[in-house]
C-alpha cells in the first residue's frame, strides 16, 4: 500500500476496525512522511456462471434475483427486508455449492421453494413464469398438484380460499 501524500510503499497499521459483514478499515502511519490515512480491504465474492436452459453461460446476478423477486411480490405484504434477505439466502446457497458452474434450474427451484414459504401468490406467480406453462390446463394442474399436497411445504390450507 503506498502513501497517498509521498508514494512510499511501506507503513505500519495503528488501528483496525470491521465495518460491515466483509470490510475492514485500517488505519495507517507512513514510515517516511510520517502522514496518516485509511484504507478500506473487503472480500472479493466469486459467483459460478449461470447455465441457461438453452445452453448459454452468465455470470451469477444477484440483481437478476432480485428484480424476479420483486416482481413475483409486487402488491403482496412482502417486506424489502424480507427480499433482500431471500436475495442473500439464495446467494449464499449458490456460492457454497463450491462449482464453476450451476443449472438456471437449480436457482429456479431454490427460488420457488422460499417464495413458496414466504407467500403462495407470490409463488404462484413466480412459477408462472419460471416454468413457461404450454396452457392454462398444465398451469392449473401445476396448482392442483400444490392444493394436494399442502404440508410439503408445512402451510395449513383449510383456511385459504379454492383457487379457481
Amino acid at each position: 500500500m503506498k502513501c497517498p501524500h509521498c508514494q512510499y510503499a511501506e507503513n505500519r497499521v495503528l488501528d483496525t476496525r470491521i465495518q460491515k459483514e466483509n470490510e475492514i478499515r485500517r488505519r495507517r502511519e507512513c514510515l517516511k512522511c510520517k502522514g496518516r490515512f485509511s484504507t478500506i480491504e473487503s472480500v472479493i465474492v466469486s459467483y459460478p456462471h449461470v447455465i441457461k436452459k438453452d445452453g448459454r453461460r452468465e455470470p451469477f446476478s444477484k440483481e437478476k434475483i432480485h428484480k424476479g423477486i420483486q416482481y413475483a411480490c409486487q402488491k403482496r405484504p412482502v417486506s424489502l427486508a424480507q427480499i433482500e434477505h431471500l436475495v442473500g439466502k439464495i446467494s449464499k446457497t449458490v456460492q457454497n455449492t463450491l462449482k464453476r458452474e450451476v443449472p438456471a434450474t437449480f436457482i429456479g427451484t431454490l427460488l420457488m421453494e422460499e417464495l413458496k414459504n414466504l407467500d403462495d401468490v407470490a409463488y404462484v406467480r413466480f412459477a408462472s413464469v419460471y416454468k413457461t406453462f404450454k396452457d392454462i390446463h398444465e398451469f392449473v394442474q401445476s396448482i392442483d398438484t400444490q392444493k394436494e399436497d399442502p404440508m410439503a411445504h408445512g402451510k395449513n390450507t383449510d383456511s385459504l380460499p379454492p383457487i379457481i
